[in-house]
């Protein structure tokens, strides 16, 4: 939230046992854009800011992205829109 968003959103999420998390942006064209988690993490409620930028630090355009949220139990995609 805030979906649409700009400059910046979080991704909440919540993981009902410890396990590793993995949570990347992509493009509309399925192209990986950056990753935002990648790491073990504790049972309970988490977030995940993502400030619209690469994972060279440049602004992306506006439009829509999506996020995957993987575990080795599960996934889980989103929708966010950014606005210019």
């Amino acid at each position: 939230y805030p979906n649409p968003f700009n400059p910046a959103t979080e991704i909440p999420y919540q993981l009902g046992a410890a396990t590793h998390v993995r949570l990347h942006i992509i493009n509309s064209l399925g192209q990986p854009v950056r990753t935002l988690v990648n790491s073990a993490q504790k049972m309970g409620h988490h977030r995940a800011s993502w400030d619209s930028r690469d994972a060279f630090g440049k602004d992306v355009a506006a439009g829509v992205y999506l996020y995957h949220l993987e575990t080795p139990q599960q996934g889980a995609w989103g929708k966010m829109l950014l606005l210019d």
